[in-house]
C-alpha cells in the first residue's frame, strides 16, 4: 500500500540528473522488437549471401561422409572422430551466418543506446527473488502488454506467412518433382520473400514498440515533489551552506574593496552613513567606483582612506546618490558627471597647492 502511494505521488517529470543516474545504472529504454528486427534482417542477409556457400560446404562434407560411412570404425574412437568431423563441417557452414547474427544483435542494441558498463545490474537484489515482486512482474500491467503484444505478433506473422505461402503454393507443389539439387534455390527464394514480408511488418511493430518503451521508461522515472526538493538540496546545497558561501563571498568582496581604497582618488561621504571611493586617472572615460559601503563598512573605508592620505570630501546628497546608482568596478552614471567632476577638480587643485 505504501509503495502504491509512493508511486501515485510521482507526478513530476524526471530531471536530467535523474535520467543520467538511471542510464548509468543500466536502466535504459530499450525495445526487444528493435533487436528482433535486426536479427531478422541479419538472417535475411545471411540467407542471401551465405546460404549457397553454406549449403555447398554441407553437401560436400556430408556427401563424403556418407560415401565412406562403411569405412568408419564401429568402436568409440571411430564414432568420436566421425562426430568431430561432422561438427567441423557444421561449424564451417554456419560460421558466417552466426557472425552475422551476432553483429545484427549488437547493432540493434547499439542503435537504441550507447554501450554501457553497469555493474549494478549484476548485483543481487532481494526484490528480484521476492515472490510479491515476481507476482507483479508476471501479472502486472507491463506483463499484460507484453502478452498482448506476443499474441498480436503470432497472429499477424501467421496471417502474413499464410498469405505469402498461399501465393507460392504452385511452386511448392512442383518441389516434389524437382531434382533435390534444384530445390535449394526455390526454397531460398520463397524463404527470402517470406522474410521480406515479415521484416517489413516488424519494422512498424518495432517503431511503435520503441515509442511505447520510451514513454513507459520516462513514466517509471517520474519523481515526487519531495524527491525534486531533495535533489535540489543536493545539487545546490542546504540553505545553511548557501548562507555560509554568501558570507564568504561578501568577506572576500570587502577585502578587495579595502585593498582598493588606497588607489582611490577621492572618497565622497555622508559624515556618518555613506562612503563611496572613486578612482580617476587621465585617459579614463569616467571615474570608477572601487569601494562603497554604509555604516560600519563606510567607517572602515574612511579609516582606510585616512591611513593612506586619500582625500575625503563630505557631500551627503552625492554620496547617497552614488551609493544607490553605481556598482563596484563600474563607471559612474552620466547624470553624476558634473557633480563628480567638480569634486575631483577640487581634489586635484588641492593636491597642486600642496605640491
Amino acid at each position: 500500500m505504501a509503495e502504491q502511494q509512493d508511486q501515485d505521488d510521482r507526478t513530476e517529470e524526471p530531471t536530467q540528473r535523474k535520467l543520467e543516474e538511471a542510464i548509468n545504472k543500466g536502466n535504459v529504454a530499450k525495445s526487444q522488437e528493435i533487436s528482433t528486427l535486426f536479427v531478422l534482417g541479419g538472417f535475411a542477409l545471411a540467407t542471401m549471401l551465405a546460404a549457397p556457400s553454406s549449403a555447398g560446404i554441407l553437401v560436400e562434407g556430408l556427401t563424403a561422409f556418407l560415401r565412406n560411412a562403411h569405412q568408419v570404425p564401429g568402436d568409440g574412437a571411430g564414432i568420436l572422430a566421425a562426430a568431430r568431423q561432422a561438427g567441423l563441417v557444421m561449424i564451417a557452414a554456419l560460421a558466417v551466418p552466426f557472425v552475422v547474427f551476432i553483429l545484427a544483435g549488437l547493432m540493434g542494441a547499439g542503435l537504441q543506446h550507447r554501450p554501457l558498463w553497469a555493474t549494478e545490474m549484476l548485483l543481487p537484489k532481494l526484490e528480484r527473488i521476492s515472490p510479491l515482486s515476481g507476482f507483479k512482474r508476471i501479472f502486472g500491467a507491463e506483463a499484460l502488454v507484453n502478452f498482448l503484444k506476443g499474441l498480436f505478433k503470432i497472429a499477424i506473422v501467421g496471417t502474413l506467412a499464410a498469405i505469402v505461402l498461399w501465393g507460392e503454393r504452385a511452386r511448392m507443389e512442383e518441389l516434389v518433382t524437382l531434382d533435390p539439387r534444384l530445390m535449394a534455390p526455390v526454397i531460398s527464394a520463397i524463404a527470402l520473400k517470406l522474410l521480406a514480408a515479415i521484416i517489413a511488418l516488424f519494422f512498424f511493430v518495432a517503431v511503435a514498440d520503441a515509442i511505447y518503451q520510451r514513454f513507459a521508461w520516462l513514466k517509471r522515472q517520474r519523481m515526487s515533489r519531495r524527491e525534486i526538493k531533495e535533489e535540489f538540496k543536493q545539487s545546490e546545497g542546504s540553505p545553511e551552506i548557501r548562507a555560509k558561501q554568501r558570507q564568504i563571498r561578501m568577506e572576500r568582496a570587502r577585502r578587495r574593496m579595502m585593498e582598493a581604497v588606497p588607489t582611490a582618488t577621492v572618497v565622497i561621504t555622508n559624515p556618518t552613513h555613506y562612503a563611496v571611493a572613486l578612482k580617476y586617472e587621465p585617459g579614463m572615460a569616467a571615474p570608477v567606483c572601487v569601494a562603497k559601503g554604509v555604516d560600519a563598512l563606510a567607517l572602515r573605508i574612511r579609516e582606510r582612506a585616512r591611513e593612506h592620505d586619500v582625500p575625503i570630501v563630505e557631500n551627503p546628497p552625492l554620496a547617497r546618490a552614488l551609493h544607490a546608482s553605481v556598482e563596484l568596478d563600474a563607471q559612474i552614471p552620466v547624470d553624476h558627471y558634473a557633480a563628480v567632476a567638480e569634486v575631483i577638480g577640487y581634489v586635484l587643485r588641492l593636491r597642486r597647492r600642496r605640491a
